[in-house]
């Protein structure tokens, strides 16, 4: 099985959805379908329908992220040692060289990215050009439509 990285926090939140389906989300769809099949002809029963549509999507992400638990090397970041090189789970601070804006970008697992939070995932360009690079360093990211250069102004692990 191969594994893959999720920060501490990563994984918690998803240990918390996967408690919220299973002691919430599942007992009341069960409920739901029991209720429906109390209302008689299941053939042309709209809510039965809909219950057994929902349990699958529930059952279906419980499976997801009990697998994607099982599969994860969770990385807690405030006890990586400080460094001012870049490595998963570590928040970097950029500047862009063409236009002077400052971004910070933590590097997290897939399941955990989102960028409007400054989290970008481990397998995206720019993090991928970041690995391994020091404060100081300047790196180039091919983006659609042109190339973004970056420098390393800060690397912390928080």
């Amino acid at each position: 099985m191969k594994r893959s990285p999720m920060t501490l926090r990563g994984a918690e939140l998803l240990r918390a959805e996967l408690k919220r389906l299973k002691t919430v989300d599942r007992p009341r769809v069960i409920k739901a379908i029991a209720d429906a099949r109390a209302h008689g002809d299941l053939s042309e029963n709209a809510e039965y329908h809909a219950a057994r549509e929902q349990q699958g999507f529930i059952e279906g992400r419980i499976n997801e992220i009990e697998a994607r638990l099982a599969a994860a090397e969770v990385i807690d970041v405030a006890q990586l040692p400080p460094s001012d090189r870049v490595v998963f789970g570590a928040t970097v601070d950029l500047e862009d060289q063409d236009d002077g804006n400052v971004v910070s970008y933590q590097i997290v697992g897939q399941d955990e990215a989102d960028i409007r939070a400054g989290r970008i995932s481990i397998a995206s360009p720019i993090a991928r050009a970041l690995i391994a690079r020091s404060v100081g360093d300047v790196v180039e990211v091919a983006a659609p439509g042109r190339t973004h250069t970056y420098q390393i102004n800060a690397v912390r692990y928080t």
